[in-house]
């Protein structure tokens, strides 16, 4: 079981995500008010603290939200989660693992600062498949 540290929204695509502190995730939708939900596989983003605080490593001044997860999470191996496996997330939310990383088109502003970006590796995507309220502090943890 891990806790969420970050929910994170953006308004555009492309873009630095602010911690909210709170959110919605909406049935297979998304983080509501979020550029990067919709009807697909990819409608919530999660990177692990743990991965940030690698690029933090190398002397990067990056924190929750500068990689455009939506989620950030602690305590919680993301990456080695298989597909299809599903999280609830907070009291009510529950999620399913629909993509590891993911391919890096346009390199982003962190890929230039470090020379290297832990999302395309490290992140991961669900879909939403029961909506609720996440916030930070609340758990997260595998069901199934």
């Amino acid at each position: 079981m891990g806790i969420i540290k970050a929910v994170c929204a953006s308004a555009e695509k492309g873009m630095r995500k602010k911690d909210v502190g709170e959110g919605l995730l909406v049935q297979e939708h998304g983080l509501q008010d979020d550029a990067h939900a919709g009807s697909w596989h990819r409608q919530v983003s999660l990177l692990a603290m743990e991965s940030i605080d690698k690029m933090k490593a190398l002397g990067l001044d990056v924190g929750p939200g500068d990689f455009a997860e939506n989620l950030t999470t602690e305590g919680i191996d993301l990456v080695h989660l298989p597909i299809g496996t599903r999280l609830r997330i907070g009291a009510e939310a529950i999620g399913e693992v629909t993509q590891i990383g993911k391919e890096c088109h346009n390199r982003c502003a962190i890929y230039y600062q470090a020379g290297d970006c832990v999302m395309p590796k490290e992140g991961i995507f669900i879909r939403v498949l029961n909506g609720g309220t996440v916030k930070n502090g609340d758990t997260i943890e595998v069901i199934s």
